[in-house]
């Protein structure tokens, strides 16, 4: 039997909540190794095991994985969310590049200052460079690529309803992105994620911001 897979990161979203959000959709179970102090992270430093001295870093098939797009990857190809060809792949790597991007402006803004004009900023973007696309895309189209659900649909579900909880009614003009989400919510594996008491996590707060503050500190 296969080691249950592991996350190292603090108890919030940042940048390992995307890979969350995958496993969760490949229905794979994991365990999490939520970081407290600098004593813990710098004991994962002197043991070798963040190649580049960062997180999140995720346990899995025997490797210690960094870099959250390698993860991503690894795991949308292991458990076939990547679709079938190399056009299909380089369609939801570009998706998903870009959903990251955006989720990226949203995950700073608990250590950011002047945050209403990059919430002006995320949200003029969101609407103009981002949701157009997904719009588009997903004219008569239940996923974003060939036919079957990928780890950028899962991004973009995982977007937006991030930008629904900043942006009230953000995707009223987005009709075909806002019945995306509907759908997806429905399956399964998604379903149950989303229900209280799951390892999703919640929006960021000032402990969430203190911990991670304590654990590099600065």
């Amino acid at each position: 039997m296969a080691e249950k897979v592991v996350l190292h990161y603090f108890n919030g979203r940042g940048r390992m909540e995307a890979i969350r959000w995958l496993l969760a959709v490949a229905d794979v179970e994991f365990d999490e190794v939520h970081l407290t102090n600098s004593q813990q992270y710098q004991k994962l430093l002197s043991d070798g095991d963040l190649m580049f001295q960062q997180v999140p870093m995720v346990e899995i098939d025997g490797m210690k994985l960094v870099q959250t797009k390698a993860i991503l990857n690894y795991i949308a190809e292991k458990y076939n969310l990547h679709g079938k060809d190399p056009k299909d792949r380089v369609m939801i790597n570009m998706y998903s590049e870009a959903l990251i991007d955006l989720m990226e402006m949203i995950m700073i803004l608990p250590f950011s200052t002047d945050v209403a004009a990059k919430l002006e900023n995320i949200q003029t973007k969101a609407k103009e460079r981002y949701l157009p696309v997904f719009e588009k895309v997903l004219s008569g189209h239940i996923y974003l690529v060939g036919g079957k659900i990928s780890c950028a649909d899962v991004q973009l579900l995982e977007c937006t309803l991030m930008l629904e909880e900043n942006f009230t009614g953000i995707l009223a003009d987005f009709p075909n992105v806002k019945a995306f989400q509907g759908r997806m919510t429905q399956l399964p594996t998604i379903k149950k994620f989303l229900l209280p008491g799951s390892k999703r996590k919640p929006r960021p707060d000032e402990n969430y911001v203190k911990t991670v503050m304590e654990v590099f500190s600065l």
